[in-house]
């Protein structure tokens, strides 16, 4: 038999971030698709459009009116998903019949006033307009004495379930550490323990050597694709410096930080030339007064194309009752990312 290749051979790879692990079946990617194909629409949208609940000046469906602002706008959602506002609650029966109260605040984030710009089309400036402001949400609610953790995160496309096509993310703010970023600093923090080191710094400084993964670096983030990824084209942004929250991140920093968004997020609207769909989130330490040295800044991406911009990735069968698969490798979605051009498809001539 041929010596073991992880890029021709299924095999496990193994997440530290949470303990789990990934089935990685390289081999598969050569299947023919007759299965469901997404629909692309590069609809050239206005930079304002008079029915968008989002856009400045306008009235949302709750009937308040958006003022007319000029760089970014924060809201409390119309139709949050938590209350701050709702009596405190355990109900146990038993141990089989568990429930409790969760109060929060949901708020949606406009990075823009223009209708028709994303992140990877907006300029550096504004993106960090975008940031400054994430920043400060954290900070804010984060000091409320209910709220323990801040949620930051983005769902581009309407094949990730974004309603509005306005350039926005939201910020759920709740009682409780929700499930992964409590699973996150577990492991975190059993690795800080032991090392006296973050994870994260470790595993980029590490990454950067191999140079395999690695689809960019600037004087203060690395952008790469994490060698346990479960989405086709996942990818991480992560600070070089060991820093627990985005509130310790300097004026470069934050520039900097802009900078590896936009060119994360050219990089995938380029991979298929569309407006590429993702979900994307910040993961750093929780609110809820303690100290967590072992936290590292760093933000996710999880987009589902595939193999093309109408073939999605699909989590069903083995992935919702056993764990994760992907069919190419980690290496072999760096490499197409790679090669791609750090100009916006809209942009060429």
């Amino acid at each position: 038999m041929n010596q073991f290749n992880l890029q021709e051979h299924s095999h496990r790879r193994y997440n530290p971030l949470t303990g789990e692990w990934v089935q990685v079946s390289p081999h598969r990617a050569k299947r023919p698709w007759q299965g469901q194909e997404e629909k692309v629409s590069e609809v050239m949208r206005p930079d304002y459009d008079s029915k968008c609940y989002l856009c400045p000046g306008n009235t949302r469906a709750n009937g308040k009116q958006n003022p007319k602002y000029t760089d970014t706008f924060s809201f409390v959602n119309d139709f949050a998903a938590l209350q701050p506002d709702i009596p405190a609650s355990e109900v146990q029966k038993d141990s089989l019949f568990r429930a409790k109260s969760e109060r929060g605040i949901c708020k949606v984030i406009c990075f823009s006033p223009r209708h028709d710009l994303t992140i990877p089309e907006m300029d550096l400036p504004s993106i960090k307009e975008v940031i400054d402001l994430w920043a400060q949400e954290y900070e804010a609610l984060g000091k409320l004495d209910y709220i323990n953790h801040v949620q930051i995160f983005e769902n581009k496309g309407s094949v990730m379930g974004c309603s509005n096509p306005h350039p926005h993310g939201q910020i759920w703010a709740q009682e409780s550490i929700p499930y992964n970023p409590k699973k996150k600093g577990k492991q975190l923090l059993k690795y800080y323990e032991k090392h006296k080191k973050s994870l994260l710094q470790d595993y980029i400084e590490k990454e950067l050597v191999k140079e395999e993964r690695i689809l960019f670096e600037n004087e203060h983030f690395v952008g790469l694709v994490p060698f346990w990824a479960i989405w086709p084209f996942e990818a991480m942004i992560i600070s070089k410096r060991h820093v627990t929250n985005m509130l310790g991140l300097s004026k470069n920093e934050r520039m900097a930080l802009s900078e590896a968004y936009k060119r994360l997020t050219i990089m995938y609207d380029n991979l298929f030339e569309v407006s590429f769909p993702y979900s994307a989130g910040i993961h750093q330490a929780p609110t809820d007064g303690q100290l967590y040295p072992e936290w590292h800044f760093h933000m996710a991406f999880y987009p589902p194309l595939l193999r093309s911009a109408t073939v999605k990735k699909f989590m069903v069968g083995y992935e919702m009752l056993a764990n994760p698969q992907r069919d190419i490798t980690p290496e072999q979605a760096a490499q197409a990312l790679k090669a791609l051009s750090l100009v916006h498809y809209h942009n060429r001539k």
